[in-house]
């Protein structure tokens, strides 16, 4: 179900398995509930991820450093970076997607052309086999659903995102990758690639996350178009 990255003395980061619900539902424990029976602690979510989505979550241990790391969130002094796969071509291989978000059907949203709270994601893409393209994500916005709509804004649906997309495959192939911030005057990166997956495991995939996307945080973004 989670797998815990790093234990500090304010939070902990998990890496939370896909398939896996956030808050409790159905009867069954989510992430959160599940980790505090097996830590013995009360814990404190500050940010979550889709229940498709796997990948790091920061969870604090207090109500202080939780007010603290949503204060951080809210200023978008956490970055985030993601992984997801996609087949087909994509409108632009890289750069920006822009524009406010709405709801849509079946607890679905779509991008507008308008932008006066939009959702801003900068990305770059490399095509791992015919027809399908690894996709490095980095929201500036924290909107629900963001990545899975940017994608499928672009012509390019997550793979194996049921929601979004009709790609039939073994999960939704977004993973939070890497995650980078400055707490109580001390940085830290938390980076934890993806483990389950038969196309994450590919060799070409492999290769990008171990060599040219090995550190997110120092690539050259690209700008806006």
């Amino acid at each position: 179900m989670y797998q815990v990255i790093s234990d500090q003395t304010d939070f902990i980061v998990i890496s939370k398995s896909v398939n896996v619900h956030f808050h409790s539902q159905d009867g069954s424990a989510g992430v959160i509930a599940q980790a505090e029976a097996d830590l013995g602690y009360k814990l404190y979510p500050v940010h979550r991820l889709d229940t498709p989505t796997s990948g790091l979550l920061v969870v604090a241990k207090s109500p202080q450093a939780a007010s603290v790391f949503t204060q951080m969130f809210t200023q978008h002094k956490v970055q985030k970076y993601y992984l997801a796969i996609a087949c087909g071509k994509p409108k632009k291989k890289q750069g920006w997607i822009i524009g406010d978000m709405a709801k849509s059907r079946r607890s679905m949203y779509k991008l507008l052309r308008t932008s006066s709270n939009p959702a801003v994601t900068q990305f770059f893409s490399q095509s791992i086999a015919h027809g399908m393209r690894l996709y490095l994500l980095k929201p500036l916005s924290g909107k629900t659903h963001q990545l899975r709509v940017a994608l499928a804004s672009i012509g390019v649906p997550i793979l194996g995102d049921q929601l979004y997309g009709n790609e039939l495959s073994d999960r939704c192939y977004l993973h939070a990758y890497s995650l980078h911030f400055t707490y109580r005057d001390q940085a830290y990166v938390f980076q934890q690639p993806p483990s389950l997956g038969q196309q994450f495991l590919l060799s070409a995939c492999q290769q990008l996350m171990a060599n040219q996307w090995q550190s997110p945080n120092d690539l050259p973004w690209p700008s806006k178009d």
